[in-house]
């Protein structure tokens, strides 16, 4: 551990692009339901500029606000029925949290993602009963880059930020765990925008799984 820095007693994951490849499924999920309700398609960019509020705020940026219900429905039924075959977690992460779980660190998830597609993601990868706490984009009124999902996470640990990390891919991870003033790991093995998350100079820095569980080893002690 670096000279004068705390030890880690607590770390919040990100899951798409963090622990989990999803982004191949939620492209498909908003298309599906766009096909359905608007009678086209997005690019990819463009799904990914609606990122920030849970998927039915991202409806609603989309469509008529009577028609988000139905589509929220139908987007989680082709997320669930889909998972399989489009969604995978990424080599190492279960690693990485059977270690942190018997080391006795606190785990808490921080996701832009809504209540309902979270629980399918981490049920189908058999990953809640690793986190003690669980915030998603439902559970804040201000979304990633605001750092109160955070917040909320040290409140209920009682934790102080210099004994936190956040892990995460995007700039809004970045900001956030800035913003609660909580170290930041920024992971680039499946960032849709390395160069900007790059360009905004994040503290920590890793390629793989394996360089990350070196730095936490170190870090925790």
């Amino acid at each position: 551990m670096a000279t004068g820095q705390q030890a880690i007693s607590c770390v919040i994951f990100d899951i798409d692009g963090t622990m989990t490849d999803t982004n191949e499924l939620i492209f498909a999920s908003f298309n599906h339901v766009a096909r359905k309700y608007l009678g086209r398609t997005y690019a990819p960019a463009e799904i990914v500029k609606l990122f920030g509020p849970p998927e039915d705020g991202a409806l609603r940026a989309l469509m008529p606000e009577k028609q988000v219900p139905d589509a929220m429905d139908d987007l989680c039924v082709f997320y669930r029925e889909n998972h399989h075959a489009m969604a995978s977690m990424h080599e190492g992460i279960e690693e990485i949290l059977k270690f942190l779980k018997e080391m006795g660190i606190r785990l808490a998830v921080f996701t832009g993602k809504g209540r309902r597609t979270t629980d399918i993601t981490l049920n189908a990868f058999g990953l809640r009963s690793y986190f003690d706490l669980v915030v998603t984009g439902d559970d804040v009124a201000r979304h990633k880059p605001d750092a109160e999902g955070i917040r909320k996470i040290l409140a209920a640990f009682s934790i102080r930020p210099e004994n936190t990390v956040m892990v995460g891919d995007s700039l809004g991870d970045i900001a956030a765990a800035r913003g609660a003033g909580v170290r930041v790991a920024t992971v680039l093995w499946d960032s849709y925008d390395s160069a900007r998350v790059l360009g905004a100079g994040p503290e920590h820095v890793f390629h793989d799984a394996a360089e990350l569980m070196n730095w936490l080893r170190s870090a925790i002690h």
